[in-house]
């Protein structure tokens, strides 16, 4: 029985906020910068860790998935007009921008989306994965040091699933 009258249970409630305010921030790895001569259109560290980069190489893009510091676990060139954009068509309530590159069976998407209604208006960021367009994975990313220049690039314009 919880009875807010005990002397107890403001003392638990400042050993439990005290505690909480003691434990440092998880620091985040800023992404890697993409090569020289290379656009970054979508860096950022996922809530595991992990990083992910589109790099725009002109004739090409890559992605690069993995630990920072470590071998990727997954890399990857898409020829430019292979790869599609999905822009925000100016109606609705959420401003979505992404950009796919296929790999073999598999569709790999970076995406924004921002509520413009919202008091204070904060991008969501992560990687959706598509196996033979069967969803497989959604990995969210963190917002800080994270790089999206997903707005208004020079793709072939992604058409949603029948």
């Amino acid at each position: 029985r919880s009875d807010m009258s005990s002397p107890f249970v403001p003392l638990a409630l400042l050993a439990l906020t005290t505690a909480c305010i003691a434990v440092p921030a998880r620091a985040v790895a800023a992404p890697a910068a993409c090569p020289a001569g290379q656009t970054t259109v979508f860096a950022c560290t996922t809530s595991n860790g992990k990083q992910v980069q589109v790099c725009d190489a002109g004739a090409t893009l890559g992605y690069t998935f993995g630990r920072p510091g470590q071998r990727p676990e997954l890399t990857f060139h898409v020829a430019r007009e292979r790869a599609s954009t999905w822009q925000w068509q100016g109606i609705g309530r959420y401003m979505n921008y992404s950009v796919s590159l296929p790999n073999g069976k598999a569709r790999y998407t970076v995406f924004s989306s921002v509520d413009r209604l919202a008091d204070e208006p904060e991008p969501s960021l992560g990687i959706s994965v598509e196996v033979q367009g069967r969803h497989v994975a959604q990995l969210t990313c963190e917002q800080e040091g994270s790089i999206e220049n997903l707005f208004d690039i020079d793709l072939p314009a992604d058409t949603p699933a029948p």
